[in-house]
C-alpha cells in the first residue's frame, strides 16, 4: 500500500507522521531546514525568502497549543505567505458543523495548506484522504498518535550538536505511553539509523510491548541515562491521563524529574531536549533546565526552520 503521505513520485505530498517516512526524505528536510538559518552572527537568526507568496496557510487547531501555532505563523510569514488562524471556539464547528464541513469551507476559501492540530488520533490522516491533490496537510499533532514537526525539529537539534546520527545513545525520559512526541522521535530516531534508542518511565507510562518499536527499556533512570549522548525530556500528559497511573508529582520527579545528579550518568557532552511547556520541578529541575547543557531554547529556534522546510517542500512537490 503507497504511503499517503507521498506522491507517486516519491515526493512529499502531506507530512502526517515520521512512521514510514524514508530517510531519504526526513534528511532532505533537515538539510532544507539548514537553508533558512543564518549562523554568521554566531547567534542563530532565521532568514526570510519569498517562497510561499500568493500561497494561503490555514492554522486551523482543535486543541489548544500557543507554541506550536506561533511557530507554524512565524515560519509561514517568514516564507512570505498569507496566513490565517482559525478560532475553532467560535467557528462553526461549535455550532455543530462535521470538521470536513470546516475544511471544505476553507477549501472554498482557496486555502492552499492546512496545518491540523486535534484531540482526536487520525484526524489530520481523514483530512489529507478528503482534500483535493493541490491541497497539503501538515499534522500538528492528533491525540497520542503523531507529532511530526516536534520530532523533525528535535532531529535537527541533535544532530546541529552531534553532526552524526549513526553513533549515538539517545535516551526518552518520561510518559511516553501518552506522548504522540516520544511515537515520531522513536520512528525518527531508528529511521535516520540511531543505533540505540532507550525510553526511560515507570510501567504505568509505557505502552504494552513498547521493545517492538525498536527500542530499550529501563525503569531505573540512573542506568537508562548511562553514557547516552541525548536526553529527551517529555512533558507529563496530565491532561490525557486517565486514573491514577502515578502516586504524585513530587514522587514522579523523585524517580523520573531530570536532575544535575541524574544527568551526571550520561556522557559529559550529553545534552538536553525538551519539547515544552516544561513543567520545572516535574520532569525537570530548572538547574538542568536553564543549565549549560541545555538546548531547549536553540530548539525553539530551529523548530521555526524546520517547519518552513516542511512548507516550501510540500508547497513545491508534484501533486
Amino acid at each position: 500500500m503507497r504511503n499517503p503521505q507521498l506522491n507517486q513520485d516519491g515526493s512529499l505530498q502531506h507530512l502526517l507522521s515520521t512512521e514510514g517516512l524514508p530517510a531519504r526524505i526526513l534528511r532532505e528536510l533537515l538539510d532544507k531546514a539548514s537553508t533558512f538559518i543564518d549562523d554568521s552572527s554566531g547567534t542563530p537568526e532565521i532568514r526570510k525568502v519569498p517562497l510561499l507568496a500568493g500561497k494561503s496557510v490555514f492554522n486551523i487547531f482543535f486543541e489548544n497549543s500557543t507554541r506550536t501555532r506561533t511557530t507554524f505563523e512565524i515560519a509561514a510569514k517568514r516564507l512570505s505567505a498569507d496566513v490565517v488562524n482559525l478560532n475553532i471556539g467560535s467557528s462553526s464547528t461549535s455550532k455543530g458543523e462535521t470538521l470536513l464541513d470546516t475544511v471544505d469551507n476553507l477549501c472554498a476559501m482557496h486555502a492552499d495548506m492546512f496545518i491540523v492540530r486535534h484531540s482526536q488520533s487520525g484526524a489530520a490522516h481523514l483530512i489529507a484522504r478528503h482534500v483535493a491533490p493541490d491541497i497539503h496537510v501538515i499534522n500538528a499533532g492528533d491525540g497520542r498518535h503523531a507529532h511530526p514537526t516536534q520530532a523533525l525539529l528535535d532531529m535537527y537539534t541533535i544532530r546541529h550538536y552531534k553532526k552524526e546520527f549513526h553513533n549515538l545513545r539517545v535516551a526518552i525520559v518520561g510518559d511516553v505511553l501518552h506522548s504522540r512526541v516520544a511515537r515520531s522521535q522513536i520512528h525518527a530516531l531508528t529511521t535516520l539509523g540511531v543505533p540505540e534508542v532507550r525510553v526511560i518511565a515507570p510501567k504505568t507510562l509505557l505502552p504494552s510491548h513498547v521493545e517492538k518499536m525498536g527500542v530499550h527499556v529501563y525503569h531505573d533512570m540512573r542506568q537508562g541515562l548511562r553514557d547516552v549522548d541525548a536526553v529527551l525530556m517529555l512533558r507529563l500528559q496530565n491532561e490525557r491521563m486517565q486514573g491514577a497511573l502515578l502516586p504524585s508529582a513530587q514522587e514522579y520527579f523523585k524517580y523520573y524529574g531530570l536532575t544535575e545528579e541524574k544527568l551526571a550518568y550520561a556522557k559529559p557532552d550529553a545534552i538536553v531536549m525538551h519539547p515544552g511547556p516544561m513543567n520545572r520541578g516535574v520532569e525537570i529541575d530548572s538547574a538542568v533546565a536553564d543549565g549549560p547543557r541545555s538546548v531547549i531554547l536553540s530548539q525553539v529556534t530551529f523548530g521555526i526552520a524546520v517547519r518552513m522546510a516542511v512548507m516550501s517542500t510540500l508547497i513545491g512537490s508534484k501533486a
